[in-house]
């Protein structure tokens, strides 16, 4: 009996021996007068042990069978399912096994089967903390997450994921390289979606930012900034209207790392259930069972219903803008250089002006090539004559010069420290000194 029914039957005590009315009991025991009626008549019938409810210390009448803890422990030990926690596996045995528990039910079964242990928790370092953005589409994180996704299954993968900061919408692709185009593509995929947001937040990866070299011995807190020149994808993001801001660490855009936290745990292991092993598949199952979920459970509403994104406009050429784009200078017989190889423009296309030019050219995403001349882009053909020319032309003959040979060797064994003087010169020859030196 515990200290609580102990209290409960000194409050009945008195009411059954009308020291205190029941209704001022059962206001006491915060019930009802009848149902204070029903403990004394229990009272008088049982005693003492009217206070104490009668399923004390017997199971519950929910209580789950040991047969289904047994089945969900079992199916739990496999090895597709090492490192799930709690919350995971509930999801997994209610949706693939049929077995519909409560998440801290399961954690009790891993607990008892040691297939899961609570990490102490510690006190990590403190960062300030930002509140979200008021709109859809004010900030967007942009990053690229290097792990192990197919845990050895298949190649090497990287997730390049865009969150936005106020609502936490995802889009996310999984890709071979961590390459330029590629960043290029989903960025097309995000403005074709969703518009044009305000800005971008990166962090200060080479391919979002350069920057100047130094030497290890040169300070570089004492001197100024250099203005490099912006890279390929700050460049596209300037031509269509989009601020891109550099974050100094990875705890300033942590609403895209903490993503990264989640995909690596709970889409890796998703994966490995579903037998993931190709990038198709690993895309597939991202689009139609990750991003699906995380839309459904992890997404917010802004605290401003108004949507930040910008529509795009007809001067905007996503396939221009999102492109490898160089400068190059039109030469005297209307042709150009690009990686090797020599363009011919078009006849139709010369105008005034157009020779020692400085045209653009845009290596775009689907490996064709533009050039614009100001606003016009200008038809180009590939020189193939030229260099089928080239190979046949047979390699040209390096002419040596000759080695200047000596006329005369008649000063070879001659030396001026042992050689006669003028005067002795002059009387082996038979005339005077005076004419000699005349």
């Amino acid at each position: 009996m515990t200290q609580a029914d102990r209290d409960r039957l000194v409050t009945l005590r008195k009411a059954k021996k009308r020291l205190i009315t029941q209704r001022a009991a059962a206001e006491e025991l915060g019930c009802t007068v009848r149902h204070v009626k029903r403990l004394l008549y229990a009272l008088k019938k049982q005693g003492d042990k009217a206070v104490v409810h009668g399923l004390r210390g017997k199971p519950s009448n929910r209580k789950i069978d040991a047969g289904t803890e047994e089945e969900a422990v079992r199916i739990l030990s496999a090895p597709v399912y090492a490192g799930f926690g709690p919350t995971l596996a509930c999801e997994y045995l209610r949706r693939k096994h049929g077995i519909a528990v409560s998440k801290e039910t399961v954690r009790q079964w891993m607990k008892r089967a040691k297939l899961w242990r609570a990490k102490k928790a510690g006190v990590g370092q403190v960062h300030l903390w930002r509140p979200r953005r008021s709109r859809f589409g004010e900030l967007v994180q942009w990053d690229t997450s290097e792990h192990d996704w197919l845990e050895g299954r298949g190649e090497k993968l990287y997730l390049i994921a865009m969150i936005d900061d106020a609502t936490s919408r995802l889009l996310a692709r999984f890709v071979r390289h961590d390459s330029v185009a590629e960043n290029m593509k989903l960025l097309w995929t995000y403005l074709a979606k969703n518009g044009r947001p305000l800005a971008f937040y990166m962090d200060r990866a080479s391919m979002f930012r350069t920057t100047a070299r130094r030497k290890r011995e040169e300070p570089g807190v004492d001197q100024d900034p250099v203005d490099m020149p912006a890279t390929q994808i700050v460049r596209a993001l300037q031509e269509l209207g989009i601020a891109a801001i550099s974050a100094y660490s990875p705890q300033a855009k942590g609403r895209v790392e903490r993503n990264f936290g989640t995909a690596q745990d709970r889409l890796v292991k998703g994966m490995r259930v579903a037998g993931v092993k190709t990038i198709e598949e690993a895309n597939r199952y991202l689009e139609d069972d990750y991003l699906v979920w995380w839309e459904r459970e992890m997404t917010v509403e802004a605290n401003n219903p108004d949507d930040a994104h910008r529509p795009l406009e007809k001067s905007h050429n996503l396939a221009a803008s999102l492109s490898h784009v160089e400068s190059r200078q039109v030469r005297p017989n209307y042709t150009l250089r690009w990686d090797g190889k020599l363009y011919q423009i078009a006849r139709q296309a010369v105008t005034p002006g157009l020779r020692g030019a400085v045209v653009r050219v845009e290596q775009r995403l689907d490996g064709s090539l533009a050039v614009r001349h100001g606003h016009r882009y200008l038809p180009t053909t590939e020189c193939a004559e030229e260099a089928k020319l080239k190979k046949s032309q047979p390699p040209k003959r390096v002419r040596r010069r000759p080695t200047p040979t000596r006329g005369s060797d008649w000063d070879r064994n001659f030396d001026l420290q042992k050689g006669p003087k003028v005067w002795q010169a002059a009387r082996l020859s038979g005339c005077r000194p005076e004419e000699a030196i005349g």
